[in-house]
């Protein structure tokens, strides 16, 4: 799991450096932005079910798993290029495009966020760790709130 786990963000980011040229269609980009996204996702949530007690805290797996969110949160935001607002089943909404600034003061800010999660779950410290989980939390969900679809 953790192989694959790493595999998956090496992939990734081996990727993400010239993603916006990579993208043949715009769904393409849909699918890459969606796919980072949902694997940001899933190892957030583990991190969530530890610091809200569905899960033993290990602090091992929670370094591995804030590692993972950290990664995974610069790369979407090239999937969200121009062309990608009309195709695909897509939740964004079109003020990521028209508020293209607002927009990326939000993703810059989870980018922010991740980066001191990561930092909380290496103090070893679950107290720590919450604060900065629902620091990011909020990150997420101001950006949902503001630009995602229900």
């Amino acid at each position: 799991m953790k192989i694959a786990a790493h595999l998956t963000v090496a992939l990734a980011v081996a990727y993400a450096a010239p993603a916006s040229a990579q993208f043949a269609k715009p769904e393409d980009a849909v699918k890459y932005r969606q796919n980072a996204l949902f694997v940001m996702a899933q190892h957030f949530g583990r991190v969530g079910a530890m610091v809200n007690g569905r899960t033993p805290y290990d602090a091992k797996v929670a370094v591995e798993n804030a590692e993972i969110v950290a990664d995974m949160a610069k790369l979407p935001w090239a999937g969200f290029a121009a062309g990608t607002d009309k195709v695909g089943n897509t939740k964004a909404k079109s003020e990521v495009w028209s508020e293209q600034a607002r927009f990326k003061e939000h993703s810059d800010k989870l980018v922010g966020e991740t980066g001191k999660l990561l930092a909380a779950a290496k103090t070893n410290n679950l107290d720590t760790l919450k604060t900065a989980f629902g620091s990011t939390a909020s990150s997420c969900k101001a950006c949902h709130d503001n630009f995602r679809s229900q």
